[in-house]
């Protein structure tokens, strides 16, 4: 089928992509000539392990433009994955959204399917398919067809090609059919609804696995308290399967473009529909709050950090991606900045985004060893496997006092005792 996806970020991008591996003609059309252009050498704009290589082996299947016409007007699918901000008060900002309806008003011809695959609120999808049939001739009606995307960061392109189902919400059985034939090479299940189901769906799905990481962290706060190890607890937890063990990994909370905007975003919805969710709410709070946990570690060995070297591992919201939106490091720097500390930082791929927020106050190392070297204190963000690897010892060799706060539990306890180090972690009890 010939496509059109509409937006060259995570979603669109990876999408595109995907989609050109199994045989359709995709072209992916977006408004930033700067990234078209890097896609039309082969180059991807975001940085998602196997997506240049996959850009490359199907090149001849995939096109790149910022010229409507030539995007829209032999379209047989339109797939919208432009973002979705949040606004100020939690709410979603849909102006790129309505933005493309107004293009393929303009642009399309005959009648593609419109396929909404941005994360948009419940009841949507619905008033995109009136709001751009209103602005039509009344002989050319378009179908809209919900069809969410559950890709994450760092795995985007498995998550595409192996999901766990295809969630397909449309008031148009033949729509429906239409969407359901794109992706049945990938062999996946396909779950077929209606428009807010679907919508809520990807709402749910992701709020859910936001409450666990929120849950999991509180559980390791108390386990510090009572003297329990949040890994043992997490692993027990784990084992039964109602439960299953995915999203219990205790740390300084989630961060990315999704947990944060999506909680949010559907919090903001259920109150204004006079049904507010509480656990979403705590939810958000916690995540706050927990991103500081590693701060309050810190108090325990000095009284101020003014005028001390912090060395800051990981600056990434999660490892894989170069992608800092929200991450915990967004909130830690700039406290320790106001402190009056000396903030050293590593990230093997974020610090190009990282350094255009914070140009001049942070100083950012090529190496963890160059990090950490004179540090009086460490702080361990990002769970990148370079950490995980590194040499315990050199913390005890190279930092001036060698403490370390792991925000993301990087090592064992067992591994970490007699290194001459003071190791502080999330839901475990301290090493002196």
């Amino acid at each position: 089928m010939k496509i059109t996806v509409v937006g060259t970020g995570y979603v669109g991008l990876v999408t595109g992509v995907c989609l050109a591996s199994i045989g359709h003609e995709v072209i992916c059309v977006d408004i930033n000539s700067r990234k078209i252009e890097l896609l039309k050498r082969g180059k991807s704009p975001i940085y998602e392990s196997g997506l240049e290589e996959m850009l490359r082996e199907h090149r001849n299947n995939i096109s790149f433009t910022t010229d409507p016409v030539e995007a829209y007007s032999d379209a047989q699918i339109i797939m919208v994955g432009v973002g979705t901000p949040e606004r100020a008060d939690g709410s979603c900002d849909l102006t790129y959204v309505y933005s493309v309806a107004d293009d393929i008003v303009e642009y399309s011809q005959g009648n593609p399917v419109i396929v909404i695959k941005s994360t948009v609120p419940i009841g949507t999808c619905q008033k995109f398919k009136k709001y751009i049939n209103s602005r039509m001739e009344k002989d050319r009606q378009l179908s809209v067809v919900s069809n969410p995307e559950f890709l994450s960061q760092g795995t985007a392109i498995k998550d595409t090609l192996h999901a766990s189902r295809i969630v397909i919400g449309s008031d148009d059985g033949d729509a429906i059919r239409t969407v359901r034939e794109v992706y049945e090479p990938f062999g996946i299940p396909i779950i077929e609804t209606d428009f807010q189901s679907s919508e809520m769906i990807k709402y749910a799905s992701n709020n859910y696995l936001a409450l666990r990481i929120s849950y999991i962290n509180e559980i390791a706060n108390l386990c510090e308290e009572v003297g329990a190890d949040i890994t043992d607890v997490a692993c027990g937890m784990g084992y039964d399967k109602r439960i299953g063990s995915m999203f219990l990994k205790a740390g300084i909370g989630y961060g990315g473009s999704c947990f944060p905007k999506d909680t949010k975003a559907l919090y903001w919805l259920s109150e204004n529909q006079g049904a507010a969710l509480k656990t979403i709410r705590a939810t958000i709070d916690v995540n706050t709050e927990q991103k500081f946990i590693i701060l309050k570690k810190a108090a325990k060995y000095y009284d101020s950090l003014k005028g001390l070297t912090v060395a800051v591992l990981g600056l990434s919201f999660k490892p894989g991606t170069d992608d800092v939106r929200e991450a915990p490091s967004l909130r830690i720097i700039p406290a320790l900045i106001e402190t009056g500390a000396k903030v050293k930082a590593w990230d093997p791929i974020a610090v190009s985004n990282f350094s255009k927020l914070f140009p001049d106050v942070v100083t950012y190392c090529r190496t963890i060893e160059e990090t950490i070297d004179g540090a009086d204190i460490c702080f361990i963000l990002t769970e990148w496997q370079d950490v995980i690897n590194f040499d315990i010892s050199e913390y005890a060799s190279r930092m001036k006092k060698p403490i370390v706060i792991d925000g993301r539990n990087c090592y064992a306890i067992g591994e970490v005792k007699g290194k001459g180090i003071v190791y502080e972690s999330i839901g475990r009890q301290a090493v002196k």
